[in-house]
């Protein structure tokens, strides 16, 4: 069973035994003073007036208590249950209250018509008359010491009751602070592990940066060793093919000056006449490249 539940019927035996107490002092009270005898009583009306108020408290203490524990009940028919309950504590406590009044109203009326037949048994004299007025001389001074005592003993019960009142709220207010504080270490967990999963995502970042930068500079630098192997070739390729046009030009002019003309068509090369196909010098040196 869960213990909100448990904490709950507990509550309802403990307002059961108190409220039966409570009205069985109050009845007393209302009763007080018909049976009186010589001064004599076996509780005095300001005991039993302490017992009813202590009653009350306790009541009070037990509806604070159920008022507690309700919206904290597993169900949403337990909860309406017991709040119905406690509306119908909170009427039976103010009846108890009008009740005590009207009590103590009737126990002061019992009083003074029975100081009134013990007046007039004083003043009718006879044995009866005497033994009165001794007895009450012999109790004065105890019921006295008694009631002093029992409200030395009530008030010290009075302090006690609300120190517990108080203990019950700063157990309930550490209850709650507990509760919060387990929320916020839960919160922080779940940051911990995500700022532990964005700190594993930076340095696979910063590693990948590094990683891309040595692959751009390797590749910038394959490409301008490239270009620069393409333009040293291209350059000696030029300075090659002006100097054969150079040389072929040499060769034309001084064949030219001598007067030893060739056929149309045909080159000297080395004592060996090459046909002249009609290819440009131009072309052919692209040909061999």
């Amino acid at each position: 069973m869960d213990e909100v539940v448990v904490q709950v019927e507990k509550t309802k035996r403990e307002w059961d035994d108190a409220y039966e107490k409570t009205f069985e002092h109050i009845l007393a009270i209302q009763e007080y003073g018909k049976s009186r005898r010589g001064g004599e009583e076996k509780i005095s009306l300001q005991r039993l007036n302490g017992l009813a108020q202590d009653g009350l408290s306790l009541l009070n203490s037990l509806q604070f208590n159920l008022d507690l524990l309700a919206p904290q009940l597993p169900s949403d028919d337990q909860v309406q249950s017991t709040q119905s309950l406690l509306e119908t504590w909170k009427n039976q406590y103010q009846s108890l209250r009008v009740n005590l009044r009207s009590a103590n109203l009737k126990a002061k009326d019992n009083m003074r018509k029975a100081a009134q037949q013990e007046r007039e048994l004083l003043l009718g004299g006879g044995t009866e008359s005497t033994d009165l007025r001794r007895k009450r001389q012999a109790n004065a001074g105890v019921t006295s010491d008694a009631e002093s005592i029992t409200e030395s003993l009530r008030r010290s019960r009075q302090l006690m009751v609300q120190e517990v009142e108080r203990s019950t709220n700063t157990l309930v207010a550490f209850d709650e602070s507990t509760g919060v504080l387990k929320k916020a270490e839960s919160e922080y967990k779940g940051h911990r592990s995500l700022l532990s999963r964005t700190r594993n995502l930076l340095s696979t970042m910063q590693r990948q940066d590094v990683i891309d930068r040595v692959i751009l500079i390797i590749g910038f630098s394959l490409f301008v060793c490239a270009v620069l192997y393409v333009v040293s070739k291209r350059i000696g390729i030029l300075k090659l093919q002006q100097m054969a046009t150079a040389a072929i030009k040499a060769q034309l002019a001084g064949k030219a000056a001598n007067g030893d003309a060739m056929p149309l068509g045909q080159e000297f090369d080395g004592g060996n006449t090459v046909p002249n196909v009609g290819i440009p010098l131009q072309q052919r040196l692209h040909d061999e490249l």
